[in-house]
């Protein structure tokens, strides 16, 4: 996984490989030298290798990475989207790339399977020529950390105030914007925003400009998503572009209604007034007017919180996404 130091991929990457292992996988995981990673991967019991995946002038580390598949002996290899794909060694074990976006397939031509997390990727990748039988559908889970809520107090957030939350990159496609925009319409609330970005100062700088700046806290790039989630009211998603939404299932999983736009994989995740609520992308008064119902009708959040828990639980459990890419492992071993 080449991945960068943070990012919703790279979560569910650590997730995934945790799960894996208390599933009884043995797993050896090459990964770029960010210590925090390697030590959350080597505490779940993963042999790591550091590699610099730095790009096409990067000779070495393709290198590197035949000798340590070499040295292992995997029956297969898992590569995380284009960066790792790209370089995936040829061997005696199977090649398998995991794609959460609509990527260019070049970079997944030494794969002989292809795993996608929404249907419509999947679909994608059929479209463009990858036969069906090599394209498998496994959605991400979410882990329900047992962690205590955040202190709010410490967040600068009073304790009967109502929490929205966003859990995103502070970049244009997760529409934060839009979301300040739709606050400066739902008084008195206060949003949260885990993340960082390339839009941080902007942003910060149209929190003012709406007059909402003492109603917002970025927060930063935060490792607590489990208790910030189960001290907010709402989470938002309010992206133009969501190939999945880790995000909504997060919240599913932790009981929280969500409200998110109609991007591509909050769209196909939520049954709209069932498990969550859809607005159009792109309109702050749509998100706001969504945000104010639930605020001001508990029990239609209680309602949503409810339909999301059973989701999580019917779909997108740890142990039957993990059941899933060991079937589509072992088929693939077999094919051998």
């Amino acid at each position: 996984m080449a991945g960068g130091v943070h990012g919703g991929a790279e979560v569910f990457y650590e997730d995934l490989v945790g799960a894996m292992q208390r599933a009884g996988f043995d797993q050896a995981c090459a990964i770029r030298p960010y210590p925090a990673r390697a030590a959350l991967l080597e505490k779940a019991g993963c042999r790591v290798s550091r590699l610099r995946f730095a790009g096409p002038l990067d000779v070495v580390t393709p290198w590197k990475l035949r000798r340590f598949a070499a040295a292992e002996k995997p029956q297969v290899i898992l590569g995380w989207m284009n960066r790792a794909c790209r370089i995936l060694p040829k061997g005696p074990w199977v090649n398998i790339g995991r794609l959460g976006g609509y990527y260019d397939l070049k970079y997944y031509r030494a794969c002989r399977q292809l795993i996608c997390n929404t249907p419509d990727i999947a679909a994608y990748a059929v479209r463009a020529g990858r036969p069906a039988h090599q394209v498998h559908y496994i959605p991400n889970f979410c882990p329900a950390e047992s962690t205590p809520a955040v202190d709010r107090a410490a967040l600068g957030t009073p304790g009967d105030a109502k929490v929205l939350l966003i859990l995103a990159r502070l970049h244009e496609a997760k529409g934060i914007d839009i979301a300040l925009r739709a606050l400066a319409l739902v008084p008195d609330a206060i949003l949260w925003v885990a993340g960082e970005g390339p839009l941080d100062a902007q942003l910060k700088g149209l929190a003012a400009d709406l007059g909402v700046g003492a109603r917002v806290r970025f927060l930063g790039w935060r490792d607590d998503r489990s208790a910030l989630l189960r001290a907010a009211d709402v989470c938002l998603v309010p992206s133009r572009h969501e190939p999945f939404g880790n995000v909504v299932i997060n919240a599913w999983a932790h009981e929280i209604p969500v409200v998110a736009t109609a991007s591509q994989g909050p769209d196909f995740l939520i049954e709209d007034g069932v498990d969550g609520l859809k607005v159009p992308v792109d309109d702050a008064p749509a998100l706001a007017a969504a945000v104010g119902g639930l605020l001001r009708g508990p029990e239609l959040g209680r309602r949503l919180a409810e339909g999301g828990r059973r989701r999580a639980q019917a779909e997108f459990s740890e142990s039957a996404v993990v059941g899933r890419y060991r079937e589509v492992f072992e088929t693939a071993i077999r094919q051998v």
